[in-house]
């Protein structure tokens, strides 16, 4: 066969678009979007009031993250559900630039404590990473008889059923820690709501109940003045934010550690690649010493981690918290 120039450049072009189109010879470019996420600032929704707990800790780490994407990073207050309504909002965003500050229960137990809930903390949600995490301390009326976490335990017990233990209402942490130590404890203590944790410590105080959970920045004070005792803080280990408080374990109380939460949460729908980068970006964050030392100054002890460890701390406070609903039959209209 007669080879002509033509032919010797039409076997070039196809020679090169056969090397163009076999897997892995070309690397192709992300889509522009993709690659330059973000392109517009990034809204964290928070479900509860400028100030609080979650709110605070969203502000301690918008700066900083803003400085690393390159966007500004904007913190959102729409208060109500105990945080459920910011994280239904939250599931069913569509602009791949909204996420949420959401609390334990938002993405844990909300669906077991209300199946009206139009949200799944499983399905709907896509892991980010942790924020900052905080124990509870059991704490007891000044009055309580002895010093040590074994002594004031013993009191608990021995208070019975005519005992009664406050919480800031129905299916909220302070309730279902409460429960799952009472199974692990051998405490008997009755159940008392109030409607927040400043009530429950007035609670104590005047007498109307004998022990409650309370968050370390609420309970220190009085603490400190003699007018309440500690058994323990609720963590595995002792926390930075409860100075040098034992933990429950320290009163041979196993099985009931705790802890409060937030941390940030995308839908589940949104772009992979926009979910590493920002998980990377919050890590990052919340591993400097000056945003560590905010979070601690705001009742939160940094915890960097990745979407995997979140997930996992999500199944796992699902399983723990989820049995003593079940098993109490805790119902809440949040």
């Amino acid at each position: 066969m007669k080879i002509t120039k033509r032919r010797l450049l039409e076997g070039g072009a196809a020679a090169i678009a056969t090397s163009l189109f076999t897997p892995g010879a070309w690397s192709q470019p992300k889509p522009a979007a993709e690659a330059a996420w973000p392109t517009k600032p990034v809204r964290i929704l928070v479900g509860f009031p400028a100030g609080a707990s979650p709110d605070l800790a969203a502000r301690a780490i918008a700066e900083p993250l803003s400085k690393i994407l390159r966007q500004p990073v904007t913190v959102e207050n729409k208060p109500g559900a105990s945080g459920n309504l910011v994280a239904d909002q939250v599931a069913k965003a569509t602009d791949d630039h909204t996420i949420g500050a959401l609390i334990n229960g938002n993405l844990t137990i909300a669906k077991l404590l209300n199946p009206a809930i139009p949200f799944d903390p499983e399905k709907d949600f896509a892991p980010v990473g942790m924020v900052g995490t905080a124990p509870l301390v059991l704490a007891v009326s000044g009055n309580a008889t002895g010093k040590t976490p074994a002594d004031l335990l013993l009191w608990a017990r021995n208070l019975g059923t005519g005992g009664k233990y406050g919480t800031p209402g129905v299916g909220t942490v302070g309730h279902l820690g409460m429960e799952l130590l009472k199974s692990r404890a051998a405490i008997t203590a009755q159940h008392k709501p109030y409607t927040g944790n400043p009530q429950v410590i007035a609670g104590l105080l005047a007498g109307e109940i004998q022990l409650a959970l309370l968050p370390p920045g609420l309970a220190l004070p009085h603490l400190k003045s003699g007018k309440l005792k500690a058994i323990g803080v609720t963590s595995p280990e002792r926390s930075p934010l409860a100075g040098e408080l034992p933990t429950i374990r320290d009163a041979d109380v196993r099985g009931a550690d705790l802890e409060i939460w937030t941390a940030l949460a995308a839908p589940a729908g949104m772009n992979k690649n926009a979910v590493a980068k920002l998980s990377a970006a919050l890590a990052e964050v919340t591993s400097l010493p000056d945003v560590a030392q905010a979070l601690l100054k705001t009742g939160w002890q940094a915890q960097p981690g990745t979407p995997e460890a979140l997930a996992r701390r999500m199944r796992a406070d699902t399983a723990r918290l989820g049995g003593v609903i079940i098993m109490k039959g805790i119902h809440s209209e949040a």
